[in-house]
């Protein structure tokens, strides 16, 4: 049992998923920024009492914020200022990481240490879902980030190195300025991508990173497959895992249309178009099977995903489905016009 009767055992939210505990400790910033109104008081108890698992995780973050308060540590003050840092400073992301660390301490194990949820959250930039965004480094770089994505950066007198966590990034890298030569990489989980000169795309992908090459070069390298790389030139593109290089084939400049906010389809399956859509959008989006292999063109709005489905409705006969979760997530299911009317959830 418990040292503090108000502090829940680890068990007690062993099965809180990484989503959920990590919308606890947002909770936990959005209510000490120092203006919370009203409404977001409503909406925090409304999200406390929309499923158990919320109220649990809570709890968890409220034990480990109330074993802080007697303990004279230098990360208590820390923790408590977090949220009156700029949202994307080095002290902000440490405090909110050592929070992270206490609200999983007794094994509850919502975050390990490569957790890519509670990465994202306290990378050194981030977008969210269908969101975009153009970013200067300090050699003169710019990337954007895609909609999902976040990134570490790593700048030292030796290498310049962009950690690339979840998502998708664009970099146009721009000339070493200091006497010194330092490279210019990219690292997901897979390995990294060296550029030599060069605008490229990295996308991190559950089982490999793909990476698209459209000024330059890019020197491709597993993280587990010693001595073997493989160099990429412009209009080329390969996906690689951390022990192989797929080969080398065209690169499809109209994948990264979504920098100028669209999605680009040339025949493409309209259940591969729901899928890349579909990260731009907070619903699900789905399709009947029976429509699935339908074949699309056009130029599709990611910022304005109710226009784009209208359109497939009218050109493809098709209706869209939509139903609700208990947890008000909504779902958008296209469906041939005669097929059955589905109830909600």
């Amino acid at each position: 049992m418990s040292a503090f009767p108000w502090y829940p055992s680890a068990s007690s939210v062993a099965g809180v998923t990484p989503d959920v505990a990590q919308r606890a400790l947002e909770w936990v910033v959005e209510l000490q920024s120092g203006d919370v109104t009203p409404n977001v008081i409503a909406q925090w108890e409304r999200w406390r009492a929309a499923h158990p698992d919320h109220e649990r995780a809570w709890l968890r973050i409220e034990s480990v914020r109330g074993r802080l308060r007697p303990l004279s540590l230098p990360h208590t003050s820390a923790i408590a200022q977090a949220a009156l840092a700029p949202p994307e400073s080095a002290h902000r992301r440490r405090a909110l990481k050592a929070l992270g660390v206490l609200a999983v301490a007794g094994g509850s194990g919502w975050f390990a240490e490569r957790s890519t949820p509670w990465r994202e959250w306290t990378s050194d930039y981030r977008t969210r879902i269908g969101e975009r965004r153009a970013l200067p480094l300090p050699d003169g770089t710019r990337v954007v980030l895609n909609t999902g994505s976040a990134i570490n950066v790593a700048f030292n007198d030796m290498e310049r190195r962009i950690i690339l966590i979840a998502g998708e990034i664009l970099v146009t890298t721009a000339h070493e300025s200091r006497p010194q030569h330092r490279p210019f990489l990219v690292e997901t989980a897979f390995g990294a991508a060296r550029a030599l000169g060069t605008e490229y795309a990295v996308r991190q992908q559950d089982a490999s990173t793909q990476v698209s090459v459209f000024q330059g070069a890019v020197q491709i390298e597993p993280r587990n497959a010693t001595g073997e790389s493989l160099i990429l030139h412009a209009g080329e593109c390969a996906d690689y895992a951390a022990r192989a290089i797929a080969p080398a084939r065209k690169a499809d400049e109209t994948r990264i249309a979504w920098k100028d906010g669209f999605i680009v389809a040339r025949g493409m399956r309209l259940d591969d178009f729901l899928a890349e859509l579909g990260r731009y959008s907070d619903d699900a989006l789905s399709c009947d099977p029976v429509v699935a292999g339908l074949r699309l063109s056009g130029s599709f709005p990611v910022n304005d995903i109710g226009t784009g489905l209208a359109a497939l409705t009218v050109t493809l006969d098709l209706r869209v489905d939509t139903q609700t979760s208990l947890w008000r997530r909504r779902s958008l299911h296209l469906v041939p016009v005669a097929a059955p009317v589905q109830i909600g959830l």
